[in-house]
């Protein structure tokens, strides 16, 4: 059965290009797209829309021309989906529903389908709040369904959890941070079991891990929490390095030209130590405070966005303050950006383009989605994908 089931996932695999979103804010997780997309905005920009089940804050992923997102449904936010859809025309290629084995309580405001899939070229791995880890094939045939709630019963918290899977080194690296049972673990992509478990801090954490070159070449999963960052290496669960001066438990790391864009202390800027070496401060700043929203880093400013929607440019040289953009609306998801773009997305689903320049910033185009968006929009394709409870847009690209 492993055989077959082996092979299904070797005939289903893709190669992996540059435009493909692999996982929570995009290939190299610093929500930066290395292509140009539409900024001129407007209804007609809107190439489809298509219907999702239950709720979902979760990103969508895409390889190619298939799209996979994760939405949750019911009464208790117990069932799961995973639906794949065909990029081009949005239409539904499959869907798989299981049923939660872990804790489904969240804040109102969240719900089940929080963290983001990651996708290798032949599997897409996803994670729910439930600490529900489910590996399929790109046809949506079954690899493996692991309960982590099960196993770790005391592994959650009354908000839900929101941490998305990192694949890195062929491993599967899953962070789950909590007032209890707080751990981060190292999964098999084979078969999810662990190859490695590390406790964690015993404080509920919403970050998501990511990926930084270590000063030997080799790629090391940066994980964050309220104590600072560790830097692993995900295929043995080793810390590396660590960073102990503390770091927030909501926007994640940014890692952009080797340094680490953290939320400690405002914005506090890394250079990876070696093996043993704590990493380098390159500088700090605490007028660059970031909301909900994680760091973004494009060309040579770093923005941050606050829950209320002022968006602050610092300069990755040093960190001082260049301006500031009202942008007048309340923001929760994280903002990508493309072709020196920054495309944010309201709560109240109003999507905003601005140009970032050298003394100020402008909104150059908007677009009324009329929908709650509370997750972090995805750009592959030529096309910026955004997604609330229960619609899933792809604006802007070539029409198919």
């Amino acid at each position: 059965m492993h055989a077959f089931l082996a092979s299904l996932a070797i005939a289903a695999a893709v190669s992996l290009a540059a435009d493909d979103w692999t996982r929570f804010r995009g290939p190299n997780g610093d929500g930066v797209s290395p292509n140009p997309i539409a900024t001129e905005l407007s209804p007609s920009s809107i190439r489809w829309a298509a219907d999702l089940p239950g709720r979902g804050l979760s990103s969508p992923v895409i390889v190619g021309d298939r799209l996979f997102v994760t939405c949750s449904s019911g009464a208790r936010q117990d069932r799961l989906h995973v639906r794949c859809l065909r990029v081009s025309d949005g239409q539904l290629l499959w869907e798989r529903q299981f049923w939660a084995t872990g804790r489904t309580m969240t804040h109102e405001k969240i719900c089940g389908a929080v963290p983001t899939p990651v996708v290798d070229g032949n599997r897409v791995f996803a994670l729910f709040s439930s600490n529900d880890c489910v590996a399929l094939d790109l046809d949506g045939n079954l690899l493996w369904y692991r309960g982590l709630g099960r196993d770790y019963p005391n592994a959650s918290n009354s908000l839900g959890m929101s941490s998305s899977l990192l694949f890195a080194e062929g491993m599967l690296v899953a962070q789950i941070e909590n007032d209890s049972e707080s751990f981060a673990a190292g999964l098999d992509p084979a078969d999810g079991t662990n190859r490695w478990k590390l406790d964690r801090p015993r404080k509920s954490n919403w970050t998501s891990p990511t990926l930084v070159r270590g000063t030997d070449g080799k790629s090391l999963a940066v994980i964050q929490s309220a104590k600072g960052v560790v830097a692993i290496n995900p295929k043995t669960g080793e810390t590396v390095w660590n960073y102990d001066q503390g770091a927030s438990t909501v926007p994640s790391t940014t890692v952009s030209g080797g340094r680490l864009y953290v939320p400690s202390n405002g914005i506090t800027v890394l250079e990876p130590g070696g093996p043993g070496e704590p990493p380098k401060q390159v500088w700090r700043s605490a007028q660059l405070r970031p909301g909900t929203s994680s760091p973004l880093v494009v060309g040579d400013q770093v923005l941050v966005l606050s829950d209320n929607g002022i968006l602050t440019s610092g300069s990755t040289v040093d960190g001082k303050r260049l301006w500031q953009l009202r942008l007048n609306a309340e923001i929760t998801s994280t903002p990508v950006a493309a072709g020196g773009h920054v495309y944010c997305v309201s709560e109240k689903g109003k999507v905003m383009v601005v140009k970032p320049g050298t003394a100020d910033g402008t909104i150059v185009s908007t677009l009324e989605l009329g929908d709650t968006v509370l997750g972090t929009p995805s750009i592959a394709q030529g096309s910026l994908f955004v997604r609330s409870d229960g619609k899933l847009w792809r604006i802007g690209g070539a029409l198919n």
